[in-house]
């Protein structure tokens, strides 16, 4: 008899990923021998692939349909959004059942009630509240990532995000990358390919500054930011790659509060800036316009915590 197959939906960016490693992790625990294949985007899926957190990878990007070989899934489990439109992909692969959360009009799964969507708890915290309820243990502990190699001292600036809204000014990171530069500190800026005018803007003719935009692969991204003394990051997927490897961080929140996505482990090796005011609209994280939570945090500011980090002891992969 063949192993049950469970395909898992999570056809979305790094970040995203990286928050739903400990889901993946519970449903390996919950259903030992299973064949776990995960629909994701082929790149960040074959990387996970090659960590052996999943068995095979279904490529796809956001809510297109599956191309589903062979006969159906045991198991689907949704852990991209609340439907109904990620429900009805994963629906039309016909799987013996689906995991889900609730749609937002609550209807049977399986013949019992699916959990409600929790929309005020931290990401990984979500998911894996809906694993544990399929019998799989897992918190935010099964986060960490193997690492190879010790930390070194280099210094990851990651300047760019995916929105605009959480992009911090370009003459605010030059400064930051500046003032590490002054202080001695080797400092590489990471982006993708897209966002070589970005960083070669942040790099420019500065000291000790080294423009990497878009010449790493992301397993030599993941290595490059385990073995980094501190990465300088929005709120994007370099961020948690730096909570995954236990890498030290200064992250800048804008419209997504950090109780819902910041680091969720080693609090003691993060700091956090974040800016919100009483009146502050509703932050949209896929807005093109520079969130005001975001547009609060000052050059000072980051370079501090970015030096009393640099401080400590140098902490070792996790």
């Amino acid at each position: 008899m063949s192993a049950p197959t469970i395909l898992v939906l999570r056809a979305l960016g790094l970040g995203d990923l990286l928050t739903g490693v400990p889901a993946l992790r519970g449903l390996r625990r919950g259903h030992p021998g299973a064949k776990l294949v995960l629909a994701a985007p082929a790149p960040l899926a074959s990387w996970l692939q090659g960590l052996g957190i999943v068995d095979e990878v279904l490529a796809t990007r956001g809510l297109a349909p599956l191309s589903w070989p062979g006969d159906a899934p045991d198991v689907a489990v949704n852990l991209h959004g609340s439907g109904p439109q990620s429900h009805a992909v994963l629906r039309d692969v016909e799987p013996g059942r689906l995991l889900a959360f609730a749609e937002p009009h609550a209807r049977p799964e399986e013949g019992r009630q699916a959990p409600p969507w929790p929309a005020d708890v931290h990401e990984v915290e979500r998911w894996c509240s809906l694993v544990r309820r399929d019998g799989g243990p897992c918190d935010a502990e099964d986060l960490r990532l193997p690492t190879a190699g010790p930390r070194r001292s280099h210094v990851v600036l990651h300047p760019g995000a995916a929105s605009g809204a959480r992009r911090w000014p370009v003459a605010r990171w030059r400064a930051v990358a500046a003032s590490l530069s002054s202080a001695g500190h080797r400092v590489v800026v990471t982006g993708t390919s897209g966002e070589s005018g970005l960083c070669s803007t942040v790099a420019a003719a500065q000291p000790q500054v080294i423009d990497a935009c878009g010449r790493l692969e992301l397993p030599e991204l993941s290595q490059l930011v385990a073995t980094a003394a501190l990465v300088v990051s929005g709120d994007t997927g370099v961020a948690h790659l730096a909570t995954a490897h236990g890498t030290p961080s200064v992250v800048l929140f804008g419209p997504t509060p950090p109780a819902l996505w910041g680091p969720a482990i080693d609090h003691e090796r993060h700091i956090v800036i974040w800016h919100p005011s009483n009146g502050d609209p509703r932050g949209d994280p896929h807005g093109t316009d520079l969130d005001l939570r975001l547009a609060r945090v000052q050059v000072d500011e980051v370079v501090d915590a970015a030096s009393l980090l640099l401080s400590r002891p140098r902490a070792q992969p996790a």
